[in-house]
Order: C-alpha cells, then sequence, then structure tokens
C-alpha cells in the first residue's frame, strides 16, 4: 500500500471509531448551542442589510425606530477652539497671562506660552442660561435648542488622521465614512438623487478630502457625492443633443440594459453598473432644479445671509446651507456640510496658531448666520422633526497660546461637539473639562460615542451594523462606543 493510500485508510478509520465520533458530536452540539445563547444575549454580528444591486439606494429598514430619518453633519474643519466657542471658562480670565503650573512645555506645533483668556465675551443665553461665546451671536440663540457634549476626546492630535477618526472611527484611510455607514444601512428615500451627499466649503475641501466622504470598503455606491450651489454635478447637458432626442436615447438604452440584464441573470456587477448609470440620467432632471436658488424668496436669502455682497464667501457658504435644506426636503438621506477648507496657517479654516483672533473673526462670519438660519429654516418646515443636524470639528485647542504667537495649539484631549433636532435632548450641557479646559474630566466620551449616538438616533444599533472586511467584522465604532444617552429624549 502506497503511503498515500495508508493515510487515506487511516483517515477512514478514524471517521468510524465510535468513540471519537462521539467526542466530535459533543463538541459540534456544544458549538451549536453556544452560538444559539450569543445570538440570543444579542452579541453575534448580525448580518448585513440586503443591497440589490440594481437598486442600492431602496429603503432599508432600521434595527429599532428611528428617531431620525435624515442627517446633516455642519463639519468645522481645522479644529474650533471649545474656549472661544461653547465651553466658558472663567479661570482662564483669572490666569491670563500666567504660566500653567506644571503645564507641558512643548506642545504640537511647539513651545508653549501662557495661559491666555477666551478672546470672546461671553454671555448668558436663553432659559438655561448657559453662558455662550459673542464670536457666534446667531447660534448662541439656538443654545435652548442644542444638546452640548463638552468632554470629547480624539485619539490623535494631527489634522489628517483626526479628521479620518470623526469620518469614519478610524485614524487610517481606507475605511467608511459615517454617511457610507448610514446609506449603506438606511438607504434613501429619493432614488433620483444621490443617497449621501457631501457638500465642500466654497473655499475648498478639508485636509483629508474624500475620505471624509468616501466608502473605504463597502460597496462604491455609497460614496459621497459632491456638489455645492458654487460647483453642481458637471456634465448634466448633452451637448448638442434636444431635449426629446435625449430622452428617447435613454429610453432605448434603457430597455436595451433590460434585455442585456435578463440575458445575463444573477450578474451583480452589471445590474450596479445599470443602476449608476440610470441614476446620473435621473439626475440630469433632479439636480439642476435642486441646485437653482432662483426660486428662493429675498425674504430667506436675507434670512440666511446668501445676499451678503460685501461677504462673498459667507454668501457662497449660506446658499451650501439653503442647498442641505433642499436636499433634505427631498429626502436626501445625509448631508455633509463642510465649514473651512485645507490650508495652512489657517486663513482658510479653524486652524487658529497665530492669530486666532483674527482668524475666527472672518471664520465666525461665514458660519454663524447661514449654519443658524439652516436649522431655523428646518423647523419652520417641520423638517427638524425627523432631521438630526449634528455640529462637529476634529479637536479643541489648549488654554494657552503657542509661545510667541497669539494663537492656541491642538487639543485631543477635551473638546465640544453637538447635536439638534429628530429624538435630541434640547438645553443639555454633558460632560465637563477641567477648570482651564484643557482636558476632559467628567462623563468622558471618545468619538465613537458620538458617532454611536448618531447611529442609535436612526434606529441603528452601533455594534450590529458591520461588514466584513479581510476576515474582520468592520464597524464604524470599531470594538468601542457606547450611546450617550443623557443626550435623548
Amino acid at each position: 500500500m502506497t503511503p498515500r493510500a495508508e493515510l487515506i485508510s487511516s483517515a477512514g478509520r478514524a471517521l468510524l471509531d465510535r468513540r471519537r465520533f462521539l467526542s466530535h458530536s459533543a463538541t459540534a452540539l456544544g458549538s451549536i448551542a453556544l452560538t444559539n445563547l450569543l445570538s440570543r444575549d444579542g452579541l453575534l454580528a448580525a448580518p448585513g442589510p440586503v443591497i440589490h444591486p440594481a437598486r442600492p439606494y431602496a429603503p432599508r429598514a432600521s434595527h429599532f425606530p428611528a428617531r431620525a430619518k435624515n442627517v446633516v453633519v455642519i463639519f468645522c474643519a481645522g479644529a474650533v477652539s471649545q474656549l472661544e466657542t461653547w465651553d466658558y471658562k472663567p479661570e482662564l480670565i483669572k490666569w491670563d497671562d500666567k504660566p500653567l503650573p506644571g503645564g507641558p512645555s512643548v506642545t504640537f506645533q511647539g513651545p508653549a506660552g501662557n495661559l491666555a483668556r477666551p478672546q470672546y465675551e461671553f454671555r448668558q443665553r436663553g432659559r438655561t442660561g448657559k453662558w455662550v461665546s459673542d464670536m457666534i451671536p446667531h447660534l448662541a440663540e439656538l443654545t435652548d435648542e442644542i444638546a452640548f457634549v463638552h468632554s470629547l476626546t480624539s485619539t490623535t492630535n494631527t489634522h489628517g488622521p483626526a479628521e479620518n477618526f470623526l469620518s469614519t472611527g478610524f485614524a487610517l484611510d481606507g475605511f467608511p465614512s459615517l454617511g457610507s455607514w448610514v446609506t449603506y444601512a438606511l438607504g434613501s428615500e429619493n432614488q433620483d438623487l444621490p443617497a449621501y451627499v457631501a457638500i465642500p466649503d466654497p473655499r475648498g475641501v478639508p485636509q483629508n478630502g474624500s475620505n471624509n466622504w468616501g466608502p473605504g470598503f463597502l460597496p462604491a455606491a455609497f460614496q459621497g457625492t459632491t456638489l455645492s450651489s458654487k460647483e453642481p454635478v458637471r456634465h448634466l447637458v448633452a451637448p448638442g443633443v434636444s431635449g426629446d432626442a435625449d430622452q428617447a436615447a435613454r429610453s432605448l438604452l434603457q430597455r436595451m440594459n433590460a434585455r442585456h440584464l435578463d440575458q445575463n441573470a444573477g450578474d451583480s456587477k452589471l445590474a450596479a453598473r445599470i443602476a449608476s448609470y440610470e441614476l446620473a440620467a435621473r439626475m440630469q432632471l433632479s439636480v439642476p432644479a435642486i441646485s437653482d436658488l432662483s426660486t428662493e424668496p429675498a425674504h430667506l436669502l436675507k434670512l440666511y445671509g446668501a445676499d451678503d455682497t460685501r461677504n462673498p464667501d459667507k454668501a457662497a457658504f449660506a446658499k451650501n446651507c439653503i442647498l442641505a435644506r433642499r436636499l433634505i426636503e427631498r429626502g436626501v438621506r445625509f448631508v455633509q456640510l463642510f465649514n473651512g477648507a485645507y490650508a495652512s496657517g489657517g486663513k482658510l479654516n479653524w486652524d487658529g496658531h497665530s492669530a486666532l483672533k483674527e482668524q475666527y473673526d472672518v471664520h465666525a462670519a461665514i458660519l454663524d448666520q447661514p449654519a443658524a438660519a439652516l436649522i431655523r429654516d428646518l423647523r419652520q418646515r417641520g423638517l427638524l422633526e425627523d432631521t438630526l443636524v449634528v455640529w462637529c470639528t476634529e479637536f479643541g485647542r489648549m488654554p494657552f497660546f503657542q509661545k510667541g504667537a497669539k494663537g492656541r495649539d491642538h487639543n485631543p484631549d477635551g473638546f465640544t461637539c453637538w447635536l439638534t433636532g429628530a429624538g435630541v435632548k434640547p438645553g443639555v450641557s454633558h460632560g465637563v473639562t477641567d477648570p482651564l479646559g484643557q482636558k476632559a474630566v467628567q462623563d468622558i466620551h471618545p468619538l465613537y460615542d458620538f458617532n454611536a449616538t448618531i447611529l442609535h438616533l436612526l434606529g441603528l444599533d452601533h455594534e450590529q451594523l458591520t461588514f466584513e472586511h479581510n476576515g474582520i467584522q468592520r464597524r464604524l465604532t470599531n470594538v468601542e462606543g457606547h450611546v450617550i444617552r443623557e443626550l435623548l429624549t
């Protein structure tokens, strides 16, 4: 008998061995029982949503009843100082221009200087009496409607990785953005527009660009589509072709595609490609209508500041805010609205290293009125009942100035983001930083918790929303995250 035949014979005898058979059977039954118990307790990853290749944006059920149907994220790139906006620290006034006892001698960009008081006056607002900066008077008027988290932390103090961490849950490149996870899970109510739209600042894109709206390893259909009031989707109109001829050609193409798909049933890549082309064709009609703001009344343009001829950057951002409202109005699931573009020195974003007050005067004038008007407009139209509005930035700033400058360095150890709208408890201030605003000291929440809370308001369990990649069940919150229930109604 050859060695190979002898090996096969030995394996066969092992299979017929009664003791070994019973032993393996017991182990198998135990594994089945364990799997059942883990599944019952919700400790196994749930199967992902069923995506039909021909209808990737079809609306899908959430894990449990949702409070919010749509999301608008206002992402202020460059790291807004919590000490000049939402997190009032009167101790900084007492310690102004004094060294921080036991403080770091060197921070991210160099030697640390003395402590610096808030560069804007704070005053109490609304029924809650919350102290908010004069830098943002329009947003400050909405304090009673907002749920603040003052104790967020990031894993990095570098802008690019920190943008990744905020948008995707990972500091490294290559992971799906929050909007991609949401549209992968829920699809969209509008089949004529993208499910996920990213609106860059009129001055440019953030430092990590498309990583902030990329699909990572999710299907490419769930990448955010970029458009703005300044740069709508290009090449929507077929050059030199009449509307009737274009419609006839698209109808013929649709019939040919359907016939080809019938002949190649089960080819999911082909179905997905056809679906992408058909969405592009529908966008030829829907996008020009939604990006044409000439139908907006004069009083609404004034409310947003879109008629401000003295500040063209503010007017352009205001038009982006109006576009965001129009997209939500038409059922787009996720809209990401950027304020601030990548540029060294904080000239185009909130990265206030050298002359913070001078830089923030510029950026606040662009952000404040349009962002506040967007929230008011959504509320007046009844859209805020189903829409979650998120204001966020990648990290905060230090309580002291950089040596030889009038700006603050990066601080990932304690900063503020907030929520308002559907399912959010109004007038809440959750979490505390130390008396000088350097570190979160009470109810500390990594950004995983903030993202888990956003998903929860959309009816999604962050532990069950997974996608297998390279043999790992990946999720937005990695292996972390807890819902911040103090923010919820």
